[in-house]
């Protein structure tokens, strides 16, 4: 009896209400009583894992069946959402350069990042992403590598377009049946986010992000400007109207989870329901928000650009301007691979910083620094990259449907 008034109660408030009632608490908890933020630590060790064990099944069926039923003629709109993301890409990595021009940050660099091997070069990056496509389809969905999920996908639903009507059929039961546990494991998110707020604060605290206050300032201002200002202005340029609305709606139902997965392929299922209550096409978003979470790095790209400059300025080396429209281009290009390298985007820095003829093992100190804020840098790249997803994809589908 205690129960169902209880329940009416969650049914009746909205979940970003929830999430935010259990980021409080999270806070609460971790200032209050610190010792007991292992024992709830689980519950935010439990979200992730459930997200990220749905994620790849989610992505692989949802794929493979909307173009196993795809109609002849229907529109799906990828083609300028590549673009977007290129675009957003670009311009965050613009920005990133600009910003750490005008207020360079300097770092003190000591301890090396150990354990770890950055890759040997941008052709190294991209052909790690070339091997990813063609990776076996079980060991793509066992390590959630969604690259050769999405091709695996969208081959299987090109060869079932010539099936019967009974197993396309069977697909799209499938597709809804995988949709409604996603529903299931999203609606324990606020439990989730209690978890994992409370051990995070209990664990790094402010005392340990305060002496780099000065970098964490620049990376977290340029990940707010590109959110609120440049892709504004781009979503702008396709819907032709008041974009904001649209952005602050990818930001409080995407971002704010995302800062608290701190993984991309985990919030994509979150994507997908959002891309739904908006009413854009499944055709379109089933494939773009999975690509964009692979692909669409603007958050990666002005990671690897401030803390490349940063180094640079340490080190009092001059950056022209044919090195920083360099510097521009190569984060972008790395940012798109970060999700197919160990460490993402912070184990693609000794590559920025090759361009300044910075040693490797100063670079692997950048690299340890780039940890030690990780818990700030990472969620809020992760949030500019995952409400991006939906962003872009939501304003292609607008434009078109406008036209």
């Amino acid at each position: 009896m205690i129960l169902r008034p209880l329940v009416q109660l969650l049914n009746r408030t909205s979940l970003v209400l929830q999430i935010a009632i259990g980021l409080v608490a999270g806070i609460a908890l971790a200032l209050l009583a610190p010792q007991a933020t292992d024992e709830v630590g689980f519950l935010g060790t439990l979200f992730i894992s459930a997200l990220k064990a749905v994620a790849p099944v989610l992505v692989f069926i949802l794929v493979a069946s909307a173009i196993a039923n795809h109609k002849p003629g229907q529109p799906t709109h990828i083609r300028p959402i590549l673009m977007l993301y290129l675009i957003g890409t670009l311009a965050a990595a613009i920005v990133a350069v600009i910003a750490s021009s005008l207020w360079p940050s300097t770092l003190v660099l000591h301890d090396a990042a150990t354990g770890t091997t950055p890759p040997g070069g941008i052709a190294e990056v991209l052909k790690s992403l070339a091997l990813n496509v063609v990776d076996n389809p079980v060991n793509a969905l066992l390590k959630g590598n969604f690259i050769g999920i999405l091709a695996w996908a969208i081959g299987l639903g090109i060869a079932i377009r010539h099936g019967s009507d009974s197993t396309r059929a069977m697909f799209a039961d499938l597709s809804h049946g995988v949709t409604l546990i996603v529903r299931v494991v999203i609606r324990c998110a606020p439990l989730g986010v209690f978890g994992l707020v409370a051990t995070t604060f209990a664990d790094a605290g402010l005392k340990a992000l305060a002496g780099y206050a000065h970098l964490l300032i620049v990376l977290v201002g340029c990940m707010v400007f590109v959110a609120l200002v440049i892709n504004p202005l781009i979503v702008f340029s396709q819907i032709r109207r008041n974009p904001y609305p649209l952005v602050f709606t990818c930001l409080r139902e995407s971002g704010v989870t995302a800062v608290f997965t701190r993984s991309s392929a985990a919030n994509v299922p979150v994507n997908l329901q959002l891309a739904e209550r908006l009413g854009l096409h499944e055709d379109t978003y089933s494939v773009s928000i999975p690509l964009g979470a692979t692909i669409n790095m603007a958050g990666a790209a002005i990671t690897i650009s401030v803390l490349a400059l940063a180094a640079a300025h340490t080190l009092g080396i001059q950056v022209d301007l044919a090195t920083a429209i360099l510097l521009c281009v190569v984060s972008a290009v790395c940012a798109c691979g970060a999700s197919g390298v160990a460490g993402g985007s912070l184990l693609l820095i000794p590559l920025a910083c090759s361009l300044f003829g910075i040693p490797a093992d100063v670079a692997m100190q950048v690299v340890a620094i780039g940890f030690i804020i990780g818990i700030v840098q990472d969620s809020a790249e992760t949030a500019l990259n995952s409400s991006t997803d939906v962003l872009f994809t939501a304003a292609a589908c607008m434009a078109r449907d406008k036209a």
